[in-house]
């Protein structure tokens, strides 16, 4: 079933109101939807809604709520990926797969090995497109909030971002640790709902020497394992494990 997502203020008592012109386009003339057929309709905030369509007009959509219920799909864990800036191509892939794998936004990080340069005068339209790619990649996959890919910041940006209490857990994944493993760290962590959980991943090359003592003295770091993954792998891997031992 065909799902939409709405802001809580176009949600009734009765109906909710579908006012994107993109998903209007989309639900009558790609999706061919005619008053009468379902829909899923997330209210970006709390609940998900089964609806019934009962017109479609060029810029409304009207549906009646037949069921009502808080997110299925959502993870009680709040992940977010800082993610080194990787080489053209690459940074889609991550989004679509962090973002099916339930990682709560992304930000792209900037270090001192990242191939793409920060002066280039289309990081916004690249945001842009990767934000769409999460939309897509969300409507796909069912869950109930649309992922954010935050604007880009500088590797000091981030240390600032995450000091303090912004953050439950921080994880730091290192391919030169040997010893402590993300499984170890996640399963010592006591018993606890909600957490909010930082992953950070440097691009192809992995994190300087600097950066990696920076890092080392927020969070020790650990491994995933025997192999080194490439980056575009690295944290799609680590959000399959927590979500594996902090949500199942």
């Amino acid at each position: 079933m065909s799902r939409f997502f709405v802001r809580p203020e176009d949600v009734g008592e009765e109906e909710i109101l579908l006012r994107d012109l993109g998903d209007i386009k989309h639900l009558s003339k790609v999706l061919r939807l005619q008053p009468g057929d379902e829909i899923e309709i997330s209210d970006s905030s709390c609940f998900e809604y089964r609806a019934e369509i009962s017109e479609i007009a060029p810029a409304l959509v009207r549906a009646r709520i037949l069921d009502k219920q808080a997110f299925r799909g959502e993870p009680k864990t709040r992940a977010t990926l800082f993610q080194g800036v990787p080489k053209q191509g690459k940074m889609e892939s991550i989004v679509q797969k962090c973002v099916e794998l339930g990682v709560a936004e992304i930000v792209p990080v900037f270090t001192a090995r990242t191939v793409v340069t920060e002066k280039g005068k289309n990081l916004e339209h690249k945001r842009e497109r990767w934000q769409k790619v999460a939309d897509e990649a969300v409507k796909q996959c069912g869950r109930g909030l649309i992922p954010q890919i935050r604007p880009f910041m500088r590797f000091s940006e981030m240390l600032e971002a995450v000091s303090g209490d912004a953050f439950d857990l921080l994880v730091f994944l290192y391919e030169n640790e040997e010893e402590r493993s993300i499984k170890d760290l996640l399963r010592a962590l006591p018993a606890a709902e909600g957490r909010r959980v930082a992953l950070f991943v440097g691009p192809e090359g992995g994190f300087s020497e600097a950066e990696a003592e920076a890092l080392r003295a927020l969070a020790p770091p650990v491994t995933l394992g025997k192999t080194v993954l490439r980056t575009e792998t690295a944290g799609m891997a680590a959000l399959a494990m927590l979500f594996y031992e902090l949500e199942l």
